[in-house]
């Protein structure tokens, strides 16, 4: 996300005094619970689903990620970075292209 959108997210929170109710574990319930919304929209069809209900989910999920991330002191392209890291390590191309299989699989 851009500065502007995350400043957006940090002043919507701090306008209405929620970073209150802001705890890492209410954050994740908060996570799970709108990834879990997102899921519904593909509930009964992996084809046929509403694309502005998708983005509003997953909208969701990503201010409550940027909420966070703030709340930890957390850096979201430095994370990103080292979890890609690990992940190219595990699923090297040679051996993880075109497969589907679990990095212990391989």
């Amino acid at each position: 996300m851009n500065q502007s959108t995350i400043n957006r997210i940090r002043k919507f929170t701090e306008d209405r005094d929620w970073d209150q109710f802001h705890s890492p574990a209410n954050l994740a319930k908060s996570i799970s619970i709108e990834a879990s919304e997102l899921l519904e929209c593909f509930q009964w069809s992996d084809d046929n689903y509403n694309i502005t209900h998708v983005r509003e989910e997953l909208a969701d999920v990503l201010v409550y990620c940027q909420n966070m991330l703030d709340k930890l002191g957390l850096d979201a392209d430095e994370i990103v970075n080292a979890k890609m890291d690990q992940n190219e390590m595990k699923y090297p191309v040679e051996k993880a292209r075109g497969s589907a299989a679990k990095y212990d699989e391989l």
